[in-house]
């Protein structure tokens, strides 16, 4: 057997028990046994473009190494050495897309990609949630044994002489292979199973890596559906979207006092103050307002009783940036990269920018290093006061982990911002993002009865006891009468089920609370992160809240209930049980989700919802680009 044949074959087996790993890790059960068929001919296709990847440098090292090198006792101990590593590579490669999957439930992704941006959050994050020493000696033991175990078929490989003829084998197939697989080859061609478990698996890590790495930036118009504009123009108006040009400064004080006479039966007195607190992945399902039964949030769960809760409420993304991106610009998930990581992305037309340029103190406070996914840049250049934790006092921190300061300690330094804009005489708007609930899950002990790290239950229950420290701190304050506290979260825990968007994934929490401005109740309708932004300028009875691609849920007549879900290929249009998919390629599906189990099936296509669904996605993303998302008539500075 040739070094290529005995290097793929390893390669090859790698993979194969890696797939099978997470299938086990899964759950069995997640991907039907009559898709396994389609997963292993899959799976099989993009492990052997990756192999073809692979084995280039192998081949090309083949056609160009003398024989009387091949032969010396120093190129064998040479080429056992490189096995071994290479072995150890793959090793961890399979480990690393282990705990990946353990987050994400899917392969390497467009996550994996900014992750290496970002090396010392991502790798202290893993270091303080595993043992990496441990690990990393098991993955250097275990392929050390291979090696070992493979050295005597190694020896022999070394020991068969190369024709010329073979030679020029090797290299011709070290170009023209890999060319013509990776040319056919397509990350699109896993997600044809219908099963989105199965899909993944039947996927390659390293293939897919890559390819979301050339896809860092995906144009609606080249890969998506498209509709005429001016029939999506008039598809929006009709469901409500007018996007009103937003009004010069000198006309503000005008239209303030004009909207003052307006009102919500909900909210009947207008807050001066806007705290929003957005919980790193807070899910739905962990709250007992929502029907958890573990008893993890009994601030939250109060909350929810004393001011009004939103049953159906989504998450527009899987991760903070996408979160961050709907509640300060309220647009729909643009596939790619989210707006708050792209160029050109100041002076939008943000809740931030609006207030601003009302007389509004504005703030972001983020618990972590705001450098983290562009959140710092984004908001200081949308007229935010940026504070992160480089800016708290040092005595102020009670706790910290690689992510962020502990919970409580973001909020007392959220309170000190929201102190200093009240005596300046200004009213405030305020948008804090927490950071706790995150792994590795560690948080000051004697706070809650689990010991850190805690894990998920640990580090929510932790969070809901800062957030009930934080609202009997601002009670004690005279501008807490006056102020609407918001507390929601920016993504689910995790987004994981069969089909490609399982809705469940994406409901999380929204809680108006102020003791008296608002009324106790239950928003029942299915709304949007993007109908925050309108909803808060509306509460707040000034001028901008048209201007969103979302809607005030208090507007009369009520907007459309309809949410937006995604995750950054495929883009999601919720609304009256059909959830229209809209994936590269211009591939446009229909689903029937049950209301209750939240179960999704394939139903014939809807033209009605996804033309709707084309006319938000299409649109918003070309006013992004065309600079229409930009706060035209204010005074930028």
């Amino acid at each position: 057997m040739r070094l290529p044949t005995l290097y793929a074959l390893v390669v090859l087996a790698i993979f194969a028990l890696t797939r099978l790993g997470l299938a086990l890790w899964t759950g069995l059960d997640a991907a039907p046994l009559a898709e396994w068929p389609a997963v292993l001919a899959k799976g099989l296709w993009f492990d052997l473009a990756v192999l073809t990847a692979l084995l280039a440098p192998v081949w090309i090292y083949e056609a160009l190494l003398p024989e009387r090198v091949r032969a010396s006792r120093l190129h064998h101990g040479l080429r056992f050495a490189w096995f071994a590593v290479a072995i150890f590579a793959l090793l961890f490669v399979a480990v690393a897309e282990a705990t990946f999957w353990l987050e994400f439930a899917s392969r390497f992704n467009f996550i994996a990609v900014d992750y290496l941006i970002y090396t010392h959050e991502v790798i202290g994050n893993i270091r303080e949630s595993y043992p990496i020493g441990w690990i990393v000696a098991g993955i250097a033991a275990t392929a050390l044994a291979i090696a070992l175990l493979l050295r005597p078929a190694l020896a022999h490989a070394d020991a068969l002489p190369v024709s010329r003829r073979r030679r020029i084998g090797y290299a011709i197939a070290a170009i023209a292979v890999p060319a013509a697989v990776l040319t056919v080859a397509s990350v699109d061609q896993m997600g044809t199973i219908g099963n989105a478990y199965a899909d993944e698996l039947a996927g390659n890590g390293i293939f897919t890596f890559f390819a979301a790495a050339r896809r860092n930036e995906l144009d609606y118009d080249r890969f998506y559906a498209t509709i005429d504009q001016d029939r999506a123009d008039h598809l929006l108006r009709s469901l409500g979207v007018e996007r009103k040009p937003l009004f010069r400064d000198s006309d503000l004080a005008q239209r303030e006092h004009e909207g003052a006479e307006q009102h919500s039966p909900i909210m009947p007195a207008m807050p001066r103050h806007v705290v929003m607190v957005t919980v790193e992945s807070l899910s739905a399902e962990f709250v007992g307002a929502y029907g958890a039964t573990t008893g993890l949030t009994p601030n939250l769960d109060r909350f929810a009783r004393e001011g009004l809760r939103f049953a159906n409420f989504y998450a527009t993304g899987t991760r903070t940036v996408r979160g961050l991106e709907a509640t300060s610009l309220g647009t729909p998930p643009v596939p790619g990269q989210a707006i708050v990581r792209r160029p050109d992305n100041d002076h939008l037309a943000t809740i931030g920018e609006i207030l601003e340029h009302q007389g509004f103190a504005t703030s972001f406070v983020y618990g972590g290093y705001g450098y983290f996914d562009n959140m710092n840049a984004y908001f200081d250049a949308n007229d935010y006061r940026v504070v992160d934790r480089t800016e708290f006092p040092k005595e102020s921190i009670v706790f910290e982990n690689i992510w962020g300061v502990a919970d409580e300690s973001l909020f007392d330094n959220a309170l000190r911002v929201v102190d200093a804009n009240v005596a300046q005489g200004k009213r405030t708007f305020i948008h804090v993002m927490t950071t706790s609930n995150h792994r590795p899950f560690t948080y000051p002990d004697g706070r809650i009865d689990i010991r850190s790290p805690g894990g998920r239950e640990g580090a929510v229950k932790y969070t809901d006891w800062a957030i009930g420290h934080f609202v009997e701190e601002a009670r004690r304050k005279p501008w807490f009468y006056d102020t609407l506290f918001v507390f929601l979260a920016d993504h689910c825990a995790a987004v994981a089920g069969k089909s490609k968007l399982p809705v469940a994934g994406y409901r999380i929490p929204l809680i108006l609370y102020a003791p008296k401005l608002v009324r106790p109740g239950v928003y029942e309708p299915v709304a949007s992160q993007i109908d925050l932004p309108p909803t808060l300028l509306d509460v707040l009875r000034v001028e901008g809240d048209d201007h969103f691609f979302g809607r005030s849920v208090f507007e009369l007549p009520a907007p459309p209930a309809r949410a937006f879900v995604s995750n950054y290929q495929s883009l999601g249009y919720l609304r009256d049980d059909t959830l229209v998919v809209l994936s590269p390629g211009r591939k446009v599906e229909t689903f029937r989700v049950d209301p209750l189990t939240f179960e999704t099936m394939p139903t014939s296509l809807d033209r009605t919802r996804a033309d709707e669904a084309i006319a938000y996605y299409q649109t918003a993303s070309r006013a992004f680009k065309q600079g229409a998302l930009k706060a035209p008539g204010y005074a930028l500075h």
